[in-house]
């Protein structure tokens, strides 16, 4: 009151003024509204106090009916009239920033809309009309989730737990347009409170990732079809080494055929030991078949398979497959596996193929190598991390530190006949499979590739 009656000392008809124009427009809030009618209903008189003289002649203001103005209890209702409109006019400023504020929101190409705790929209930018299809008046009042079809990566009452917890959540969401098209979006939620913080509104603002999205699908498929043609090569570099690995259980299928015959052949058969014969028949004719097998999955054009798996047969398998190999160019394979290694979850034709490619790769590095032992050491263990930890160590040249950084790079190779892909596979394989991969010279001749990968061992069955 002392504010008022402070400015009206000033210009007591401003303010009156003012009021009664806006209330004149309609341009004035209900409850203040209210406040200046009364004000002007109720007779103002003139008076003479003693020793004064009387105030100036009445006034018509805003030709809405005559107003005489004096000194005494009629200037509380002008006061009033100030307060009102003081009032009405930092209501209309407030007005005014927020409508500037929403036409800010509608400049952005991200999609901005607000909904109540009931998922119903009550905000809709100019960003999510051209995102979606709707307009403002279409969206504002339906539930979001039911307009947009939305699917979440998790179940929304878990999403929506850690928004009142937090007050913040942020996501991928798929949600689907009004020409029927899905698009992938980068999604942020922030949480609104009243007076007494209690969750009033969410602000929602989704990045249309659908592109980004598809061109990583893309570049995913483009990595397994190289990784298969590598594959492929490598099985058609081993073919001498594949073909002893099935040729061997063939030949003892035949020899111990062959000695059964001649246990049956005898005067008195000797039963027990066609039976050992047969058994042994039997036991090659399987690793045959898994011989066969571990190729076909080599060859085979397949998505990763995740499935427990145990890294220690995983890479007892590889220097199955490439032994002959390795011992022809007078390599000397030499594992050393931690026999208490618990299970991982993984793919498992992709990790054979990692420990092949890294095996190939030493075998290379110690083509020169003539005044050392040529060794190849395949060792597992469990990191600190509690982590798989795979190592293939060759005896070579080792590698120029200034290129070990590139190592990984596709294209870059240290070889004038390499073609720079081998190791670029390894890496997008073993991340593929959750873990990383890396090299190191050794503090003797040579270099080791090391890996490591997330172990499983609870909940896996």
């Amino acid at each position: 009151m002392k504010f008022a009656s402070s400015l009206l000392k000033i210009a007591p008809s401003r303010f009156l003024v003012v009021a009664t124009g806006l209330l004149a427009s309609g341009n004035l809030h209900r409850q203040h509204r209210d406040a200046v009618w009364l004000c002007r209903r109720r007779p103002l008189r003139p008076c003479r106090p003693a020793g004064r003289k009387l105030l100036p002649a009445p006034r018509c203001v805003a030709g809405l009916g005559r107003l005489h103005v004096s000194h005494g209890p009629e200037l509380f209702h002008l006061s009033a009239v100030g307060v009102t409109t003081f009032l009405a006019l930092r209501y209309q400023s407030a007005v005014q920033a927020l409508r500037a504020q929403a036409t800010l929101l509608d400049l952005t190409h991200d999609t901005v809309f607000v909904r109540d705790m009931n998922d119903v929209i009550t905000y809709w930018n100019r960003g999510a009309e051209e995102q979606y299809g709707w307009r403002r008046e279409e969206a504002v009042g339906r539930v979001i989730s039911e307009l947009l079809q939305t699917h979440f990566p998790e179940p929304p009452e878990k999403i929506l737990a850690g928004l009142l917890r937090t007050g913040r959540w942020d996501g991928e969401l798929v949600h689907t347009r009004r020409d029927g098209s899905r698009a992938v979006v980068s999604s942020r939620w922030a949480l609104k409170r009243d007076e007494r913080g209690r969750p009033k509104t969410t602000l929602e603002t989704n990045n249309d990732v659908t592109a980004e999205k598809h061109a990583l699908e893309a570049l995913v498929e483009a990595q397994a079809q190289l990784a298969h043609v590598t594959r492929v090569t490598t099985l058609g570099e081993m073919s001498a080494s594949i073909a002893h690995e099935v040729n061997q259980p063939l030949a003892g299928i035949i020899t111990n055929g062959e000695a059964g015959l001649r246990w049956l052949e005898r005067d008195v058969p000797q039963l027990e030991e066609v039976r050992g014969a047969m058994e042994r028949m039997i036991r090659d004719g399987k690793r045959a078949g898994q011989v066969v097998q571990r190729l076909r999955a080599l060859a085979r054009k397949a998505p990763m398979q995740t499935a427990p798996l145990d890294m220690n047969e995983v890479a007892d398998e590889a220097v199955g497959l490439v032994r002959r190999e390795v011992l022809a160019h007078g390599i000397t394979p030499r594992l050393e596996l931690a026999p208490d290694l618990p299970p991982m979850l993984g793919d498992r034709v992709e990790l054979q193929q990692v420990v092949i490619n890294l095996m190939i790769n030493g075998m290379q590095a110690m083509e020169s190598v003539i005044d050392r032992p040529r060794d190849l050491v395949i060792r597992s263990a469990k990191n600190e991390a509690d982590e798989a930890l795979i190592s293939v160590e060759d005896s070579g040249s080792g590698i120029d530190p200034h290129s070990m950084n590139r190592l990984f790079t596709p294209f870059f190779t240290t070889r004038p006949a390499g073609m720079g892909m081998g190791l670029s596979i390894c890496r997008s394989l073993i991340e593929a499979n959750g873990g990383r991969i890396w090299a190191s010279n050794n503090a003797g001749p040579g270099t080791t590739f090391q890996f490591s990968l997330p172990l499983k061992a609870k909940g896996v069955l």
